[in-house]
């Protein structure tokens, strides 16, 4: 995957890994397995030589009564990532903006956590070396560039359907989240109504 100059160079490095949920779960639909959350510290361990690997994950999630299934599961996933591998998770409810279009009333939900997630980059700045962006989202390209121009090294983690140029070219490196076999757990099935 990285090669091995990368590997020599950053031997007993610092990786921070930032993880878009949104961006990550079109990978994940597209692929039709889940990612396995609990081989992403040992994947970049190996990988990088990394000495230690702190990892983040960003989410929005639905207000409670407004998807006709139970939301637990959600809960759940983020108490295994938070109390099972050590993960700090960034997580706010998706606001709800009702828009009108002539007669017709419709509810947008957004939930976006790009300022999360470069506000916590940023704040940890001097505690890693090399920062893995898991998104596509070309928003993101003004801080890869400050990060790359503070001497780190970064790299970009999406799929090939959801990557912006930009980003994909911005970065020190990217990789198809679609090619890593190494990552891809069960598979994917539809929810039972």
């Amino acid at each position: 995957m990285f090669n091995q100059k990368d590997k020599e160079i950053k031997n007993g490095s610092v990786v921070y890994v930032f993880i878009d949920a949104s961006n990550v779960w079109n990978a994940v639909k597209s692929v039709k397995k889940f990612i396995e959350y609990k081989k992403l510290k040992d994947y970049f361990k190996n990988e990088l030589n990394a000495g230690k690997v702190e990892i983040f994950y960003y989410d929005a999630y639905p207000k409670d009564g407004t998807r006709d299934y139970n939301l637990d599961g959600k809960h759940k996933f983020y108490t295994y990532l938070k109390k099972g591998l050590g993960f700090t998770i960034r997580k706010k409810e998706l606001k709800r903006i009702s828009t009108i279009s002539g007669n017709e009333e419709s509810i947008l939900e957004k939930g976006n956590m790009d300022v999360e997630l470069t506000i916590d980059a940023l704040h940890n700045i001097n505690k890693y070396d090399i920062a893995v962006l898991f998104s596509g989202d070309a928003d993101f390209l003004a801080l890869v560039n400050y990060l790359k121009n503070r001497g780190k090294k970064v790299y970009i983690f999406s799929s090939k359907d959801n990557i912006s140029h930009e980003l994909k070219t911005g970065g020190d490196g990217y990789f198809d989240l679609k090619d890593i076999n190494e990552l891809w757990g069960k598979d994917l099935k539809h929810r039972t109504k």
